[in-house]
């Protein structure tokens, strides 16, 4: 168990708040066609070799007026169970280390 102090307040981080081993990581790509470093990004991902670690959802920005607001220069945003991982470019080798280290570690299946 891990105490972090925040605003006067202590919140307590324990294993049971991490992502179960089971679940697979949540890795969504905010993107836009015609994109070249989000295609760069989707190569980078797949080249990682651990697409049994989580599932990728593609999200056009330019589908939601506040996600283009939000996004609008700085694409391709990968995030990873709901926080920002990268931003305009990553390694597969980021991107696999980066998985693991979100699953405190652990892979989500044998491999």
């Amino acid at each position: 168990m891990v105490a972090s102090k925040t605003d006067s307040r202590v919140i307590f981080l324990t294993y049971e708040n991490m992502r179960p081993a089971t679940t697979k990581a949540r890795v969504i790509i905010y993107s836009r066609p015609g994109c070249h470093l989000c295609d760069e990004a989707k190569q980078a991902i797949a080249a990682a070799q651990c697409l049994d670690e989580y599932t990728l959802e593609e999200i056009n920005i330019e589908s939601d007026a506040y996600l283009l607001k939000r996004y609008k220069y700085d694409i391709p945003v990968i995030t990873i169970d709901g926080v920002e991982a990268f931003r305009h470019r990553l390694t597969s080798k980021a991107f696999r280390e980066r998985l693991l280290r979100s699953s405190g570690g652990k892979p989500a299946f044998p491999t």
